[in-house]
């Protein structure tokens, strides 16, 4: 079992910029995804290889970025979200540098990972955000972070391809080491280092077997459409990630410091809410795999629109900024009606968006109208999750938890390349030797589409409410001071006091490994435990004042009571409980 603990040395007063960097450094990572969508179709002549082999340009970007996630947020969780961070674009930065100096095809494979690899740092900014920022500026900033991901990648398509048109390719690398390199410096300036840890070792079992599970699963997707959805290396690696994923989830279920702990996982606020960012993962790519095609496609064919590669890139760019402008607004959405509420308006506006775009092909100014309004509900969706995520782990989980929820958004996009991949060669038609997507082959696209983001509402409609009503025929938690645990000296020795007691059930029945939070005046987490088997808990408290305790736990309503620490005293008794760990805020 980890437990969570914070170091009073490692607090310090969070600047006004730790936002808008940690917003910065989501949007250099993200950037990686689509670096090279504008020069894709000249890969095979630029690396002088295949057009099968230069795939692997991206898909290792793909892979890489998937498996890092989890893995650097629960080493965030551990050691330090900033620290791990600043690994995160060092290591981008390296890509970048490895990938400028080449035109050979195995190193730049290397360098395009290296630069994937830095895709951890979405869910180490948004644990930083959560850590150290005060409650009313938490969820805007949360949002923005969250919504880092598709405004660097709009963002990207135009920069990248007036950078291509009009200067050496290699210069895409360069300019990304640089950017790497100012988000490193940013941070380290203004970011402080979250003073919240995990308590417990690296599971370094657990993390070989989810990247070789996921490794096996997102291969074929990534490459199923070249190698044949029913061809033998196809169908072998979907099943042998299958069983190494299944086995993987066995040995999590038995470590005590599991990578991903399965069953917080389990729980249905964590569940569909990763299940309905998978969907909005699909959704998000659709766009920028059809607009940019359309866009580009000359008028002779009928359909196609018949713009410069930057122009193209222009006509998508919309669809990043909206998402960057629509975090203010979540946070007044969400703030009113919950991020559930708003997760289901974004994926509406999604809907509608994609809905409307079956008839809004004709025109240029008509791609800018679809990539508006799917801008804004994809920022909506996709500032929700974080949020969502959040509210329904322990703060000694956020790392990794989000880190598994970006994991679902790349497995989407994945996904969505892979079908809609499929969907647009299989429908194309043959002009001169060449494949050239059909007007039809986009509109099943933008179909695809809005059927994942309707699937994605039905599982957002089985999350918890904002306010979870406490089913009458189920026990509720209530308060006792009496047989209070006693709280440990190690404890009391570096706090003037506490709060001690025990979770009970209406019936007087203890409560195990129910989670107790101490909540201080700024909303902030200042300590959190786990009860033992007799429902005991003892938290230390930082210093007088006033506090919250909250206990949920799995079975019975959620509680939460005022309790005010007058300092000069050993220990406090209040009416909530956990003792097992004691957690020093």
């Amino acid at each position: 079992m980890t437990r969570t603990t914070t170091d009073p040395r490692t607090r310090r007063p969070s600047g006004s910029g730790i936002v808008p960097v940690l917003a910065f450094a989501g949007i250099v990572v993200a950037v990686m995804q689509t670096l090279l969508v504008p020069v894709i179709k000249d890969l095979p002549e630029l690396l002088g290889t295949s057009p099968g082999n230069a795939t692997w340009v991206m898909t290792s970007t793909l892979l890489a970025g998937a498996v890092s996630t989890p893995i650097m947020g629960r080493l965030g969780d551990l050691y330090g979200k900033r620290r791990m961070l600043i690994a995160s674009l060092a290591v981008m930065v390296v890509g970048s540098l490895v990938a400028g100096f080449t035109s050979e095809l195995l190193v730049m494979i290397v360098g395009r990972a290296l630069q994937g690899f830095a895709m951890g740092a979405i869910p180490l900014g948004i644990g930083l955000m959560r850590d150290g920022l005060p409650r009313e500026k938490l969820g805007s900033a949360m949002a923005l972070m969250s919504s880092s991901i598709g405004v660097g990648g709009g963002l990207a398509l135009p920069v990248a391809a007036l950078v291509a048109q009009h200067a050496d390719w290699h210069a895409l690398f360069f300019g990304s080491a640089g950017l790497g390199v100012l988000s490193i410096v940013l941070t380290l300036v203004f970011v402080p280092e979250s003073p919240m840890r995990a308590v417990g070792t690296f599971d370094i079992l657990g993390a070989l077997g989810l990247s070789a599970g996921l490794v096996l699963f997102l291969l074929p997707i990534t490459k199923g459409s070249d190698w044949g959805w029913t061809s033998g290396t196809t169908l072998g690696l979907f099943g042998a990630a299958a069983t190494v994923l299944l086995l993987w989830g066995v040995m999590e279920l038995r470590v005590k410091a599991p990578l991903v702990d399965l069953r917080t996982t389990a729980r249905p606020a964590v569940l569909f809410t990763n299940l309905a960012s998978i969907m909005v993962g699909v959704a998000f790519y659709a766009v920028s795999l059809v607009l940019p095609q359309l866009l580009q496609l000359p008028a002779s064919t009928g359909y196609g629109l018949g713009q410069s590669m930057v122009v193209a890139g222009l006509c998508v760019a919309p669809l990043g900024l909206t998402m960057m402008f629509t975090a203010p607004v979540y946070a007044r959405i969400s703030a009113k009606y919950g991020p559930k509420v708003t997760l289901m308006i974004g994926m509406l506006i999604i809907a509608v968006g994609y809905g409307a775009g079956l008839g809004l092909m004709s025109a240029a100014w008509q791609t800018i109208v679809i990539a508006v309004v799917l801008g804004a509900g994809i920022g909506l969706a996709y500032s929700s999750l974080p949020a969502l995520i959040i509210g329904a782990v322990p703060a000694s989980e956020t790392g990794a938890a989000n880190g598994l929820n970006t994991l679902m958004r790349s497995i989407g996009t994945s996904v969505s390349s892979a079908v809609i991949g499929m969907v647009l060669a299989n429908t194309a038609d043959q002009v001169g030797g060449v494949a050239v997507p059909t007007m039809h082959g986009f509109r099943v696209s933008f179909m695809i589409a809005t059927g994942a983001v309707l699937l994605g509402l039905v599982f957002a409609a089985f999350l918890p409410g904002r306010r979870a009503v406490a089913d009458p025929a189920k026990p509720h938690l209530v308060a006792s001071s009496e047989d209070p645990m006693p709280m440990p000296m190690s404890a009391l020795d570096a706090n003037p006091g506490g709060f001690r007691g025990r979770v009970l059930t209406s019936e007087g029945a203890p409560v195990a490994r129910a989670k107790v939070t101490l909540i201080d005046r700024r909303g902030r987490q200042a300590g959190a435990t786990l009860s033992s088997a007799d429902g005991g808990y003892a938290l230390a408290v930082p210093a007088e004042g006033a506090y919250v305790l909250a206990v949920t736990a799995g079975g019975h309503g959620p509680l939460a009571s005022g309790a005010r620490h007058p300092g000069g005293e050993r220990s406090v008794e209040v009416d909530l409980a956990l003792p097992g760990a004691t957690v020093l805020a």
